[in-house]
């Protein structure tokens, strides 16, 4: 077959240099570069530094604050991975219950459209019955991006006049700005699912209670925590009109600085407030970190930008 398949071509050669143009034809149209043809339709082939043969998968996470990961995997891993087995197509659920955070794996079934089990795990997260979860706690569909997502790590570094990566930068600062800039006008990229932040210190408002004042103003540390909680939002208070005019009238009470905590009122003694500052020292510092960044021996902050379940990775 091959022989005379060879044989017609030789004998034939217009029908040889027919399928030859035909098949460059194709491989520009299909072809992964950037070429500016106008002539000709695109439909470049996706592009990836590593192909994407993992499984059909789905991640939930859900996160229970300083809890031990026996807890999380008795009230929170198992009590979900029972309700979620229920969903059509699912092939088989692993999960993994660590410090205070909770990480379940669905494997769907090759022939499930990945948007339409993403659909169908929400309505099962939403229908969950009262009380199957410990309170307050919020369980989290991951992003729409595959197990091989990630596409382009980068770094925020501060560097030396030789080039080199080199500490004692504000890592606070640099963690500040890739949460309200970098991460933004990344994630603002077509084809961008999610931008994960890397290292640094999140910044914080930080109450340290005295418990000797608490104790002498009768003051419990649930008190503190609903008086901080009370004192960080806005109330709405309808309208008044004054000579014909409507005005707008709200409560402002979000926080701005250390001082708007620190004058928070936890109660009343007296007829004399009792405030924050009066029982506890706020500062702001940096959230409790289990891990850390580093590149060339220096410690930096960085992130992660994960493609969108489809994209083309080279054109992200």
């Amino acid at each position: 077959m091959l022989n005379k398949s060879i044989k017609f071509l030789i004998e034939n050669k217009l029908v040889a240099v027919l399928l030859l143009l035909l098949f460059v034809g194709w491989g520009i149209i299909n072809a992964p570069f950037n070429w500016d043809l106008d002539f000709l339709p695109r439909n470049p082939v996706a592009v990836d530094a590593i192909p994407d043969i993992g499984e059909n998968q789905q991640i939930v996470f859900t996160k229970w604050e300083g809890r031990s990961p026996q807890d999380v995997e008795d009230q929170i891993t198992y009590p979900l991975t029972t309700a979620l087995l229920g969903i059509p197509g699912v092939k088989t659920i692993r999960s993994s219950s660590m410090f205070g955070f909770s990480s379940i794996y669905i494997i769907f079934d090759e022939d499930v459209a990945f948007y339409w089990s993403r659909s169908r795990i929400l309505e099962k997260l939403n229908s969950l019955p009262s009380g199957l979860l410990p309170e307050g706690v919020q369980p989290v569909l991951g992003p729409d991006a595959t197990a091989l997502g990630q596409i382009f790590w980068y770094t925020l570094e501060g560097r030396d006049a030789k080039g080199n990566v080199t500490g004692g930068w504000d890592l606070q600062e640099l963690r500040s700005v890739q949460d309200y800039y970098v991460k933004y006008a990344l994630s603002s990229a077509n084809g961008v699912s999610e931008v994960a932040s890397i290292g640094g210190y999140v910044k914080e408002y930080q109450v340290d209670v005295n418990p000797e004042l608490m104790r002498q103003y009768n003051i419990s540390l649930q008190d503190v925590v609903k008086a901080v909680m009370e004192s960080n939002r806005d109330i709405g208070a309808q309208t008044l009109e004054v000579n014909k005019v409507e005005y707008l009238v709200r409560g402002l009470g979000y926080v701005k600085s250390i001082g708007d905590i620190e004058n928070a009122v936890v109660k009343s003694k007296d007829f004399t407030p009792v405030r924050i500052k009066d029982i506890a020292h706020v500062t702001l510092g940096p959230a409790v970190r289990r891990g850390i960044l580093d590149k060339e021996g220096a410690e930096v902050v960085g992130g992660v930008v994960v493609a969108r379940y489809g994209a083309n990775p080279l054109k992200v």
